[in-house]
């Protein structure tokens, strides 16, 4: 096999993503160059006129390998397998939804609003349905570490996606204060009477199954579909949560809701029909509507 130079491997597969409709090409050429050959862009400028070592055959020959997976439209992310998300690394595969920056809208909210009302609080219990990769509810761990009595609890249908959320909190360091449970929404709960969260977080499936066949490749033939399926209106499973979320929030718990842009208002009469009050429906950083926000109205 002809030996290539690092700029020659490189090139080589900038032209092969691009031939196969791979949105941003040459970047996710260079993430796969960077991960194999363990060069920064520094490095490669300095060496990218050098012809790849012979003892770098085996490594050559997994670049090309991952650079053809791209090439299928598998996510870049499934094939380095990891994801940062709120300035962490997240394991992620294909039983999980690759988080997004979106997403950290919801985090950075439910931080900011805990740390302005909650400072000082005696126990800190905050549940993160619709887990998967467990960014959500990891990422506040990681960042409210040091609240008394911090206790994250991550649940899912999925025991696959919960054994990434298991390696998650592992890796990030958080296993004091998350814990894992398999549950459809708030199924498993029901044996667990008493047991309430001061903040509920969630990201449901809430794309319409009749809008799933026009995403992108990379969503629809490799995103796991358990994920995305919001079913008829994509307000499924709002519906269900709001319907129930109160008997599992204490007397001043606060619910957060990642929605799609156009589903602020779907959401929002969902709670409002629940018996939630103080609703809020916060942008992201591109202006649409991301999160739901809302207080519960019960007393205890």
């Amino acid at each position: 096999m002809e030996r290539r130079t690092y700029g020659g491997l490189l090139k080589e597969a900038e032209t092969f993503l691009s031939g196969h409709q791979v949105e941003e090409w040459s970047l996710d050429a260079w993430y796969l160059f960077s991960s194999c050959f363990s060069m920064d862009r520094a490095g490669y400028y300095l060496k990218r006129d050098c012809t790849a070592e012979e003892e770098e055959t085996d490594t050559v020959a997994r670049f090309r390998s991952m650079v053809e997976r791209r090439g299928a439209r598998i996510p870049l992310q499934y094939i380095l397998g990891e994801q940062e998300f709120m300035g962490l690394s997240f394991r992620v595969n294909e039983h999980v939804l690759i988080p997004r920056q979106d997403t950290e809208t919801l985090v950075e909210r439910v931080l900011e609003d805990v740390r302005r009302t909650r400072a000082g609080a005696e126990g800190l219990h905050i549940l993160d349905l619709c887990t998967g990769s467990g960014c959500i509810g990891i990422s506040l761990a990681h960042y409210l570490r040091g609240y008394p009595e911090l206790q994250v609890t991550l649940s899912d249908i999925s025991a696959d996606a919960l054994r990434v959320a298991r390696e998650n909190i592992c890796r990030l360091g958080c296993k004091d204060c998350c814990r894992v449970l398999q549950s459809d929404l708030f199924g498993a709960f029901k044996e667990k009477p008493g047991e309430r969260f001061q903040v509920i977080v969630s990201n449901p499936p809430y794309i319409p199954s009749r809008d799933i066949e026009g995403l992108e490749p990379e969503v629809r033939e490799h995103e796991p579909l358990l994920a995305l399926d919001g079913e008829k209106d994509g307000l499924a499973f709002y519906r269900r949560i709001a319907s129930e979320a109160a008997g599992y929030l204490t007397s001043d718990g606060e619910i957060y809701l990642e929605i799609g842009w156009n589903q602020g208002t779907g959401v929002e009469s969902a709670l409002m029909e629940a018996g939630f009050r103080d609703i809020e429906i916060i942008k992201d950083l591109t202006g649409r509507d991301r999160v739901v926000k809302a207080a519960v109205r019960r007393l205890d």
